[in-house]
């Protein structure tokens, strides 16, 4: 079967938005194709489909948008290897989508090199099943120093027998020096499995660019296969990795204003990329450092990989007298995941599995505790809200929830129990139901409350639209005919 590589001059050059482009052009043109990621690093995470024992497992998100573009379900083999980090030094590892154990940065390293027979048996069972199989990096193969053992670029590649494409990000300055010097550090085994560069981000005039890319191509010996532009549907996509919080703005002034606190361990903050949609919403993400907006209608607390470190964090900003004073005001909170449980009376976490045991008090807004023990929690979900708009979503979190808050439910669940607490003034509520935002018409049910009016679309479909634009400007400014040809992959004739 064919297969290509997409790696990187560094994080952040677009990788994962080049992979599901070409996912979704090369199944455009009829090809059964497969998204793949042997390692990855994220708290954005999606609930896959069922094993072959019966288990829901999660990938990193950026997988899961893939698969949405080559119109396929999740599977735990699509990328097997996944590292949630829980500081600054560990993370938490997830292997074929089930937790494993958490891992300072070190010993992980000692521990990877034993998961390649993991990552290459995935990768041949999405191979068999497929025409094509698009492989996206981590970082960059130009990080020499973590070579030894690797997964997820060079070791993956040459033990697969995957050709390498490279991706340099113009937009960022200097991809000349990133292209060249990724040669220049490389050795010759690792050099010679590129068979080509694309730069991408390109604003501008293409044709002056035109000495660069051939000076690339003089200094590497790397062919030219195309500059994509700055791809402006990619912002209708949810993103994965949480640089792009670091370079949040305020949005022009608008209707309604929704503030997310960026967590020091935020995860799945793309449960609000349909907010970011929205006309009527000014949806800001609120850094360290910066106090709670006071004008704000909705402080939505977020979901979070470290909850009980996440709380504590919550109080070193102060944002929990910013929540406080904002409730006083009457102004509304939305608690999602783990940030519904800081919102109740306690948080505890006797076993040690998101971090070091202890326990806290929560920020006492809904009358709810929360034990972080048991099972994690993958399935996916659905429902109604009160007043009978559908939503579907999906549950992970550890722990589990229980108090007289729950008697007064956010949501009602399809088997017609209760999911999540609503305060008894109505202004706090919060429930686990990750990507409550993506049905149009829940989302226009809880704008609605906000008095807002909501374009009620559902957010898939959006997504669909802009896979399909940037699909086909890959078509007209990549060398799409040597792409195939690199894979292995046997186009029909036209």
């Amino acid at each position: 079967m064919a297969a290509l590589m997409i790696q990187g001059c560094g994080s952040d050059v677009g990788k994962s938005v080049l992979v599901a482009g070409l996912c979704r052009l090369f199944a455009n043109r009829g090809h059964v194709v497969r998204p793949f990621k042997p390692q990855n690093m994220s708290n954005n995470a999606a609930v896959t489909e069922p094993d072959e024992d019966g288990r829901r497992g999660e990938i990193g998100r950026a997988q899961a948008l893939q698969a949405i573009a080559c119109r396929t379900p999740l599977t735990v083999h699509m990328n097997p290897v996944l590292l949630k980090p829980q500081s600054d030094v560990g993370a938490q590892l997830v292997v074929r989508g089930q937790v494993e154990a958490s891992y300072q940065a070190m010993a992980y390293q000692a521990r990877k090199a034993a998961l390649l027979d993991v990552v290459l048996d995935s990768f041949r069972r999405l191979e068999a099943e497929a025409d094509l199989v698009i492989v996206e990096g981590a970082g960059s193969p130009a990080e020499i120093n973590l070579r030894t053992g690797d997964i997820a670029n060079m070791g993956f590649a040459l033990a697969a027998g995957v050709p390498v494409v490279l991706v340099g990000d113009i937009d960022r300055g200097h991809v000349i020096a990133a292209l060249v010097g990724a040669r220049a550090v490389l050795d010759e085994t690792d050099g010679a499995a590129i068979q080509g560069f694309i730069i991408n981000k390109f604003r501008g005039d293409p044709a002056l660019f035109d000495d660069g890319r051939r000076e690339i191509e003089r200094r590497t010996g790397w062919p030219d296969l195309g500059l994509v532009p700055w791809l402006a549907a990619a912002r209708r996509l949810p993103a994965e990795d949480a640089v792009v919080l670091d370079r949040a703005v305020e949005g022009e002034a608008r209707r309604v204003r929704i503030a997310v606190p960026i967590l020091r361990h935020i995860a799945n903050f793309d449960d609000f990329d349909p907010l970011q949609a929205e006309p009527s919403v000014d949806l800001i993400y609120v850094p360290p450092g910066n106090p709670l907006p006071g004008d704000a209608d909705l402080i939505v607390l977020p979901g979070s990989k470290a909850t009980l470190s996440d709380l504590a964090f919550v109080r070193e900003q102060g944002w929990d007298i910013d929540l406080l004073a904002h409730v006083r005001r009457g102004g509304r909170v939305l608690g999602i995941c783990g940030g519904f449980q800081m919102l109740g009376r306690s948080v505890s976490n006797p076993d040690g599995i998101e971090g070091e045991p202890g326990s806290a008090p929560g920020l006492g807004l809904l009358e709810i505790d929360t034990v972080l023990s048991g099972d994690k929690v993958l399935e996916p979900c659905s429902g109604q809200t009160l007043d009978g708009a559908a939503y579907e979503g999906f549950e992970m979190h550890m722990g589990r929830t229980t108090g007289v808050g729950l008697d007064r439910p956010l949501l009602r669940r399809a088997d017609g129990s209760g999911e999540g607490a609503v305060s008894a003034d109505g202004r706090v509520s919060g429930c686990y139901v990750h990507r409550l935002f993506d049905s149009g018409a829940a989302r226009a049910y809880l704008l609605a409350g906000l008095g807002a009016a909501s374009t009620a679309e559902d957010h898939a479909l959006q997504v669909d639209r802009a896979l399909d634009e940037i699909a086909a400007v890959l078509e007209t400014c990549l060398d799409v005919a040597t792409l195939a040809r690199l894979a292995g992959l046997k186009e029909p004739t036209p």
